[in-house]
């Protein structure tokens, strides 16, 4: 991992994007398919606000999953998402290719990755985040572990520690607050 010794909270103070894993990251993991072959997955729309307000502080949010559906297009549009990458059967490539095309070093990108397949992007990046069931290997390498679930406010419970260590919590709760 890089970074050995640094603060979490100095890890997070440096993310400037945050990356997720799709599937038992942004959703719970099941994969429902149609009689028609098409692919279904439910996304947590708190997970989904979160990911807003973090972009609205100035963090911005990116996907790398090993599938490919149409469905994460539609979720990536809808959430303002432009750096995705779908059928990324080496996740590390991927991670690279997103740190050259946006100038960032691995320590601005937080990864938020759910299995064994995400070990290399999880050693590689700023700050390694998980949920509670993922594997015992993936949670030893992560910063942080979520209480919460995949697709039950993981992700919305990692955008609200990012804002939080960058001071910019306050100004997003701010909106609500008429």
């Amino acid at each position: 991992m890089s970074g050995e010794g640094v603060s979490l909270q100095e890890r997070i103070r440096q993310v400037r994007m945050i990356v997720f894993d799709i599937d038992g990251v942004l959703t719970d993991g099941s994969l429902f398919y149609g009689d028609d072959g098409q692919e279904y997955k439910a996304f947590n729309s708190r997970d989904g606000h979160g990911i807003r307000m973090l972009a609205a502080a100035g963090v911005e949010a990116g996907i790398i999953t090993g599938r490919t559906s149409q469905v994460v297009l539609h979720r990536a549009r809808n959430l303002g998402i432009q750096h995705i990458f779908q059928g990324a059967h080496d996740k590390l490539d991927a991670f690279e290719a997103l740190l050259r095309n946006q100038a960032l070093a691995p320590e601005n990108i937080a990864y938020m990755g759910d299995d064994i397949v995400d070990l290399p992007v999880l050693r590689r990046c700023g700050l390694a985040v998980t949920v509670p069931d993922a594997p015992d290997e993936v949670k030893a390498c992560c910063h942080m572990i979520t209480r919460a679930a995949a697709g039950r406010g993981a992700a919305r419970e990692a955008c609200e520690a990012i804002m939080r260590a960058q001071g910019t919590w306050a100004a997003q709760l701010a909106l609500y607050d008429r």
